[in-house]
């Protein structure tokens, strides 16, 4: 197997990312993405890496479709930026959109909202995302407020930390809650149901351990599914189109649309949505990209680093 440590410089802030990093590693099946972001421990990269060995050595199932729908993603950027995204967001008729920014108010977020629903006209979608960044009381507060501004809210993703918070807030505002963080970063990925927690589960490749497990999940979780990327590489982004592809029912746009926030990649065709889709395929490597975006040794050391820390974990629970 050989592996490709990459630095693609990000267009826009996002999520405190200025720069993605990640190792690729290939295999007789292809290329996988291992990214976990840089403040992840090696337990909580473990899943991460499953998901690259799954498609280096495995590949995917077999799709049911053959392109899915996606969303355009908004930073919390200024309106003026935010309309400007939108309107090139490659034919994409729904937007989700950042917000509980830290350092910025709901005035922010508002007008924000306000550019996004202008760019998109009245028949376009609007979610947002807050990261698990609000209590309960802001979160009802700002959903109120915001469903009112974007002329009606699809849903509201991870507005509150914990699955409890999340259950409390449910049973208080109109808008659908969909849950994220408290699928992907919980012992029991289950919780959010068992706790009648949320109406939509967020799915992402990488952080659960691979498009069958996210699979398993999506049909024993028993509510609609978002698949959403990990803001991955065209690689990455390929693993999560073949489990949207893969779904039996996707009655949403998918968060796949995130290649446009890269300033480059590392696929000689980039996974950009054409009239708001996107292809079911696996693009091939650029290998000449490798280079070009080999990051600096002591980086490519640490990457290296990591991916055998990892790797050693999963040693040490099969011994």
């Amino acid at each position: 197997m050989t592996n490709h440590v990459f630095s693609v410089p990000m267009r826009t802030r996002f999520r405190g990312v200025t720069v993605r990093e990640g190792v690729l590693l290939g295999g007789p099946a292809g290329f996988g993405e291992f990214s976990p972001f840089l403040e992840y421990d090696a337990q909580t990269s473990a899943p991460w890496l499953a998901a690259a060995l799954e498609a280096a050595t495995q590949g995917w199932p077999a799709p049911r479709r053959a392109e899915v729908p996606v969303n355009v993603t908004v930073p919390a950027v200024p309106p003026e930026q935010a309309h400007r995204i939108v309107r090139e967001g490659r034919g994409c008729t729904t937007a989700k959109v950042k917000v509980a920014e830290p350092g910025q108010g709901l005035g922010e977020e508002m007008a924000r909202l306000e550019a996004v629903r202008d760019a998109l006209g009245p028949r376009g979608k609007i979610r947002v995302d807050a990261n698990g960044g609000w209590s309960v009381t802001a979160a009802e507060r700002a959903i109120v407020v915001l469903d009112r501004v974007a002329g009606g809210l699809e849903y509201v993703e991870q507005p509150c930390a914990t699955v409890e918070e999340l259950s409390d807030l449910r049973r208080k505002v109109d808008v659908p809650i969909a849950a994220d963080e408290s699928i992907r970063r919980v012992d029991d990925p289950y919780l959010v149901r068992d706790r009648d927690a949320a109406d939509i589960a967020v799915l992402k490749v990488q952080p659960l351990g691979g498009v069958r497990a996210c699979l398993r999940i999506a049909q024993d979780i028993a509510m609609p599914v978002v698949v959403s990327s990990a803001l991955e590489t065209s690689v990455g982004i390929a693993a999560g189109l073949a489990l949207a592809g893969a779904l039996p029912e996707l009655p949403f746009a998918c968060g796949l649309a995130t290649v446009q926030l890269l300033r480059d990649d590392l696929v000689h065709q980039p996974l950009l949505p054409v009239d708001g889709r996107l292809p079911v395929v696996r693009p091939d490597v650029d290998l000449e990209a490798l280079t070009r975006l080999r990051p600096e040794p002591a980086r490519e050391a640490a990457w290296m680093h990591r991916l055998a820390e990892v790797r050693g974990l999963g040693q040490d629970r099969g011994s």
